[in-house]
């Protein structure tokens, strides 16, 4: 666990210190997230014609079956985008990194906390509107493996399928450029 925070600390930091380099800046949310009690949202940061970053942060506080789930996400990725226009607009391929951190709580009162550490790689279209409104959509595969520490209760309490393993990432997010 420790491990994993080092990780996500210097992800943020080697994110942050690319900031200074940046020329454009989208700032969006996930417009499918909401379907799920979910926020999703991001911030891109042109680095030249061809690439950018993204830092994606999510928080959740959602009901599965008989499972709340509260927790965050945070999801950093580099974009390679291959069309004509400069980045961020036009096509992209984007491989990704995720971690997530979640409090589980089921009807018994049963409580677990679970961990993910996973990666991915999506393909997608980012739109650019009059030099300010961001449209977007996304999707691909990723993998995350879970880690769950059950404080009271029994492991097989809590289904963490849907989380663990193969996954499919998409979105359809709406921003403003600048």
């Amino acid at each position: 666990i420790m491990k994993n925070k080092i990780a996500l600390i210097t992800i943020i930091l080697l994110f942050t210190a690319s900031f200074a380099k940046a020329q454009k800046t989208v700032v969006k949310a996930n417009m499918l997230s909401p379907l799920v009690r979910t926020g999703s949202f991001f911030i891109e940061q042109q680095l030249n014609d061809n690439s950018s970053i993204q830092l994606g942060l999510l928080y959740t506080g959602n009901t599965w079956d008989d499972t709340k789930i509260r927790g965050w996400g945070i999801t950093p990725e580099y974009r390679f985008y291959l069309s004509d226009s400069p980045a961020p607009k036009g096509f992209f391929v984007a491989p990704y990194a995720r971690y997530l951190h979640f409090d589980l709580e089921n009807d018994a009162n049963d409580e677990a906390n679970m961990e993910g550490l996973g990666a991915g790689l999506i393909i997608g279209q980012q739109y650019i509107f009059k030099k300010r409104v961001s449209f977007e959509w996304f999707f691909g595969p990723g993998y995350t493996n879970i880690d769950l520490d059950v404080e009271s209760g029994l492991e097989d309490d809590f289904d963490t399928g849907s989380w663990d393993g193969f996954t499919v990432r998409a979105g359809i997010t709406l921003g403003i450029a600048f």
